[in-house]
């Protein structure tokens, strides 16, 4: 089992920038990915931006909508994940997810979401 804690959230104005924060606990050496997604009300849950831990490539993806203005990172000696939010904008308001998985054995892991909020 994985724990994840998000922080971080809050309200900003548009043009301003928060960093959300997610702490990883329990078996996280089964986890080969993490990542950031969100939920605006009324619409699906979608990809913000996902790190895969090996492969050919391990640098994060990214939503067309945030490439360019936000930022994922790992700090591993921390078992922390971080989403830079940068030029944020009104339509990026959502409830942001912590995420970790490891497909191959059919985990998936959330935590329980912060609340951004951008105001026009």
């Amino acid at each position: 089992q994985v724990q994840l804690v998000e922080s971080g959230g809050g309200l900003v104005q548009a043009g301003g920038s928060l960093r959300l924060s997610c702490a990883a606990s329990g078996s996280i050496s089964e986890i080969n990915a993490m990542g950031w997604y969100r939920q605006a009300p009324g619409k699906q849950r979608d990809l913000v931006a996902m790190i895969q831990f090996a492969g050919l490539s391990i640098d994060p993806i990214y939503a067309d909508s945030v490439k360019g203005r936000f930022t994922a990172s790992r700090d591993n000696a921390k078992n922390a994940l971080y989403l830079q939010m940068d030029s944020l904008k009104p339509e990026d308001t959502a409830v942001y997810y912590c995420h970790a998985r490891n497909p191959f054995r059919g985990d998936y892991y959330w935590g329980q979401g912060t609340q951004v909020t951008v105001s026009s």
